[in-house]
Parts: C-alpha cells; sequence; structure tokens
C-alpha cells in the first residue's frame, strides 16, 4: 500500500508542499557557490524573461563567444513565471523546502524536471560525479486548508534552527555545519530583504503587522509540536 501522500495530486491552483534529499542523504549543498547557483536558477525560472533585454545583449558586438553562448542558454531557458509562485523556501545541506502555487496541473512537476536535471548537471560537473543526485522523485503534499498553510511556512522557516540544533557538533561526510551559507525566504517574511520571485504576502496577510505578540516573526519563534502538522505537510517515509 503506497506510504501516505505518496500519490501526487496536482490540482490547478494547487498549492504544494515540496521537498527532496540527497541520494542516500549525502550532501547537495557543499559550499557557498553551490547554494549562490541554486539560487541563481530559481531567479532565472521564476522571475519573467526579459526577452528585449537579451535580444539587446545578443546584437551587441562586444560580446565573446562564450558571452553569446551563455546569452543563447538563457534565451532558450524554460521560464516559470506565469506557472509557479514561491511563498517560501528553505535550503539545507542535503534537502531542500519549497512552498508553492502552481497555476496548471502539470507545472510543478515541468519546473521540478528542470531545476533538478540542470543542478545535477552543474553539481555533478563541478565534483567530477555521474549519477543520480536526488533521492527518489521529489515529494509534493497538497495544501489543503489554512492552518496547513500558515504551519507549512513556519516548518520551512525552522528548519536551519532546527537542523544547527540536531547537528551542530556532528560532522557531515567530513563537513561542519559551521559557516555554511544556509538559505531561507525567512528574511523576505521579516521584511529585511525584497526578492522579486518570492511572495509572502499571502501568509503574511493572515498576521499583525503592529501587535508584536501576534506577528509572524513570533509565530515563528515560539514553541510548538510539530508532530500534528507534520502528519499533514510531509510523506511517510
Amino acid at each position: 500500500m503506497p506510504a501516505r501522500n505518496r500519490i501526487k495530486q496536482y490540482l490547478e491552483n494547487g498549492y504544494y508542499h515540496i521537498y527532496n534529499r540527497g541520494v542516500e542523504r549525502r550532501l547537495v549543498f557543499l559550499d557557498q557557490q553551490d547554494y549562490s547557483v541554486f539560487l541563481r536558477y530559481l531567479k532565472e525560472y521564476l522571475l519573467p524573461k526579459d526577452e528585449e533585454d537579451l535580444r539587446k545583449q545578443l546584437s551587441s558586438p562586444n560580446n565573446t563567444y562564450k558571452e553569446r553562448d551563455k546569452i543563447l542558454k538563457l534565451s532558450r531557458l524554460n521560464n516559470f513565471s506565469n506557472e509557479i509562485t514561491l511563498l517560501a523556501y528553505a535550503l539545507m545541506p542535503n534537502h531542500f523546502h519549497f512552498f508553492i502555487k502552481q497555476k496548471s496541473s502539470t507545472s510543478i512537476d515541468k519546473f521540478m524536471q528542470s531545476l533538478g536535471t540542470r543542478y545535477t548537471m552543474y553539481f555533478n560537473r563541478k565534483y567530477k560525479r555521474v549519477g543520480f543526485l536526488y533521492q527518489d522523485t521529489y515529494k509534493a503534499v497538497l495544501i489543503e486548508n489554512e492552518q496547513q498553510l500558515i504551519y507549512l511556512t513556519k516548518y520551512i522557516h525552522k528548519q536551519i534552527s532546527i537542523h544547527h540544533s540536531n547537528t551542530s557538533s556532528v560532522a557531515l561526510q567530513g563537513r561542519t555545519l559551521q559557516g555554511w551559507g544556509q538559505a531561507s525566504s525567512y528574511p523576505e517574511y521579516l521584511g529585511k530583504r525584497k526578492t522579486d520571485w518570492v511572495y509572502p504576502e499571502e501568509v503574511l496577510s493572515y498576521f499583525s503587522k503592529t501587535n508584536p505578540k501576534l506577528t509572524y516573526k513570533a509565530f515563528v519563534e515560539e514553541s510548538d509540536d510539530f508532530s500534528v502538522v507534520q502528519r499533514k505537510i510531509l510523506e511517510e517515509d
């Protein structure tokens, strides 16, 4: 019998918790460059493509062959700005979490295939390896109510602190977590950073901007037993 949430229900305008980890739980981000490249790929997929600017760059006589080739690749790159809305994310050393709204029933599948294949090619080329990078197919859990919606972002944004508390003194595959540049959308939710391809507004609308006890920050930082919510926002392994 399939594990609960294992059978993906892809719905138009559906909200989903998307996550995956490295094959054999291996690290998928080994240094700051890996995080930066993954985030750049997200940006290139999720921001609208500026076709006019790309045409101008291609027509410039000052481009080197390498620069022209890079521009051509960007112009041919799949773009999901009209298909995918990224509400929250967290990148951990050996896994990632996304909170996504898709427009059509096939948007997430196409987006995740493009992102996963592209990052795997980068990673394998950089570290001179072959084969799969991620464990099985990504997980996709349908978010069906407001409680799941707001608690999912809390779960995602607390991943870094949880991961640190569980592994702060443990070396993973010979590398420690200290000093690593884990990334999440939490700064966007606190108003400390603006990223054009991250959309926190829908979740933040449930919280106060003026009452310190009812802000999103207070909600995330309060202690919680996630056992009930986890059963709704995670697949069983």
